[in-house]
């Protein structure tokens, strides 16, 4: 079966850290663009972090220097660490495989994947 499934949310305090986990089976991260969105109740689905089949990473604006994207091709597995968490942080945090999007044309952002699998509960309180 190929599946993606999220790891690591938790509740923290404010200025907390995290570490996400996006495993795969079934198929080979490596070679794959992976997302990582979240979702907030009452909002939209939002594009936090892309890394590149070719370890290129990208941020949102209100993520950056703050999260860091990584890849562990020997886990097949893609990462998000947390860092300086705030309470606008909290959603459920999901990852994707985007590859199949960008081919097509689409941009990282364009991409709504939330709800498609579980995803993970971020939980960051004052």
């Amino acid at each position: 079966e190929v599946k993606l499934a999220e790891s690591g949310g938790d509740s923290v305090q404010v200025g907390g850290s995290l570490r996400l986990a996006c495993t795969a089976s079934g198929f080979t991260l490596a070679d794959r663009d992976v997302g990582w969105y979240r979702q907030a109740p009452g909002n939209e689905c939002e594009w936090v972090s892309t890394i590149g089949s070719d370890g290129t990473s990208y941020y949102a604006d209100s993520v950056k220097g703050r999260f860091t994207i990584s890849r562990d091709n020997a886990k097949n597995a893609v990462f998000l660490q947390m860092n300086s968490l705030k309470p606008e942080d909290t959603a459920v945090y999901y990852c994707e495989d985007i590859s199949p999007w960008l081919v097509a044309g689409m941009s990282a952002q364009q991409v709504k994947p939330c709800s498609s699998q579980q995803g993970t509960q971020v939980t960051v309180s004052s």
